[in-house]
Parts: C-alpha cells; structure tokens; sequence
C-alpha cells in the first residue's frame, strides 16, 4: 500500500487505491456501509424469530391457514397467492430500476424518468398491498377462544374445516356490572375493543351444535393441528377465557402470540423501507424530470437509490421464505 501526504493545495492519491477505494465513489460507499449495517439488523431480527419458531414450533401458525385472502375473493380460499404476487411485483420493480441505472449510464433521460415511474408505481403497490394484508391479519376471519391457561381453541366442523364464531354463537340478552367507586376501573372496554360474542355466547352456540368439535394449538406428526373428540372438546371450552378475534400485540386467534409480534415488527419494519425508498425514488425521479442529472452528466443517483432499492427486495426475499414458505 503507497502512503503519500496530502495537502489542501495538492491532488495526489492517499494510497495505492486511490481516492475512490474498489472503485467506487465516496457516495455509493457510503451507501454501501449503510446497506452492511442494515442487513445485520435483519439478521439479527430474522434469527430471532427463528429462534422462537424452534423454541414454539408444536404451537406455532400454519402460513397455509393465516394468509388465505385475495382481493376481491371474499370466502374463497387462496392460501399464499396474494402474497406471491406482491413478491413479484416487488421483484419486478426490481428489473425495472436497473433498467433505469441502465439507461442513466447511456445518459437517455427519457428512459430513466419511464423506468423509475414505474419502480415508483410497483413500490406504492407493494406496501398497499401489504397494508390491505395487515388489515385482514388484524380483523381476523374465524375467530378462537383462549383459556385461562393461554391455549388457544379453535373450531372446526366434522371434516375438520375451520368454523367461524358468528356460524354458531348465539346471542344472549346484554349483562352489565354497575362499577361503583370501590370498582371503578381506569380503562372500560367500548363497543370498539371488546369482541363481537362473549365467552357465554360462544359455549351456548357450540353446545347447541353437537357436530363441532375444538382443535387445539398442537400440531400432530402430520403437521395437522390437534383435533378433540366431543367430550374433549367440551371439557377444554368451559376453561375459556376470552374470545379473540383477529391478531394484535396481545391475543392472537391464528395461535402463538409471538408470530403476531414478530409479524408485526418484521414486516412493519421491512414496509416502511420500502415507503422508504419510494419517497426516496419519487424525489430523484423529479429531478431526473428537471435535468439536475443532465447538467451533471452523471446519473449516479439513480444508480445510488438503486443499491437500496435492491436491498430492499433482497430482504424481502427472506423475509417471504422465513414467515410465509418455511
């Protein structure tokens, strides 16, 4: 390695590889020692979630029976089709950016401003997609009950075919505790938080339906979930709890409650990357539109948002593979 001293008044090169280390600008460097450090982030985060999979895994959600929605579809089973096509799109938004650096280093303006509106388009699709899917996740489709040890109790017909609370609960005149001060609580639950039946509801309904039977959390050899006989079912039912609707940071009706953390965090995290570096693109793509680039002769920052862009669709590859294919 060549050490020389440099000067303000001076332009010799610091060392043997110049001032621009693997040939790269001090910019995409920097890009690239941000790329490094956020990568290891979601490292660490996708281990441990994957250290809680192990940990769980007898309790832990089947991605076939979570993610089942498409829009449009209502009540048609459609387990992982929406999410493979938000994965292509995200994909596809990756070509069309390196189309766009592509046509940056040709110096064409015309081309670049075409490609990087449409990674803008695919990216606005991607995480309206992913919102339109955190909604389904969070309102839920079935419906369970947790016991008063934290199991989860789900139902399911004879064939073993999830059944939906509102198929079978029943509705029961309203009863009211009148809190005085002595009982008075900070929070009360409204119309909003509590679940549409009570867990009185739902055990009058499944008693007047002798052919339903309660699954639990437990997945057999055949990576089915546990299904108990009637009496079994019965006796599991009457430590109910609550009724839980949905997923949130508390409950969640799909099984562990730590998927629906991880999920949350995860996919969160990796979405707003993603919004992100669509506000990131729309800010170069009005610049590619003025000619800042032009006047430069240098397209650099598309290439630049480019890196990130690939990065983004790189961890979503893994994130797909550990939350929805492993």
């Amino acid at each position: 390695m060549e050490a020389t001293v440099t000067t303000a008044n001076n332009e010799e090169k610091t060392w043997g590889g110049g001032n621009e280390p693997l040939g790269a600008s001090y910019g995409k460097m920097m890009m690239w020692f941000f790329i490094v450090s956020d990568a290891l982030t979601f490292s660490g985060f996708l281990a441990a979630y994957g250290f809680s999979r192990f940990k769980f895994i007898e309790t832990w959600p089947l991605a076939d029976e979570v993610f089942t929605h498409f829009p449009f579809m209502h009540g048609v089973s459609a387990p992982m089709y929406y999410v493979a096509l938000m994965t292509f799109i995200l994909i596809f938004s990756s070509v069309t950016m390196v189309l766009a650096v592509d046509a940056g280093h040709q110096l064409k303006k015309t081309k670049v401003a075409i490609y990087m509106f449409l990674t803008i388009i695919g990216g606005l699709i991607f995480v309206g997609s992913q919102a339109w899917e955190w909604k389904n996740f969070i309102k839920g489709e079935y419906g369970a009950v947790e016991t008063a040890g934290g199991s989860l109790l789900q139902f399911v017909d004879a064939q073993g075919n999830r059944v939906a609370l509102e198929k079978f609960a029943v509705k029961l005149p309203e009863q009211r505790q009148a809190l005085t001060r002595a009982e008075g609580m900070w929070f009360v639950e409204d119309a909003e938080t509590r679940p549409t039946y009570s867990v009185a509801e739902v055990q009058a309904g499944f008693k007047a339906h002798p052919e339903l039977l309660i699954r639990t959390e437990q997945l057999t050899d055949k990576k089915k979930k546990t299904v108990l006989t009637r009496a079994e079912s019965e006796s599991r039912l009457s430590t109910a709890k609550y009724v839980v609707e949905g997923a949130n940071l508390t409950r969640n009706e799909y099984g562990s409650k730590l998927f629906a953390d991880f999920f949350f965090f995860i996919t969160g995290f990796h979405g707003f990357h993603v919004f992100s570096g669509v506000i990131i693109n729309i800010i170069i793509f009005f610049n590619v539109l003025l000619g800042t680039y032009e006047k430069r002769r240098s397209y650099e920052m598309v290439e630049k948002v480019g890196l990130y862009w690939h990065f983004v669709d790189l961890v979503w590859v893994f994130v797909f593979t550990v939350f929805y294919l492993v």
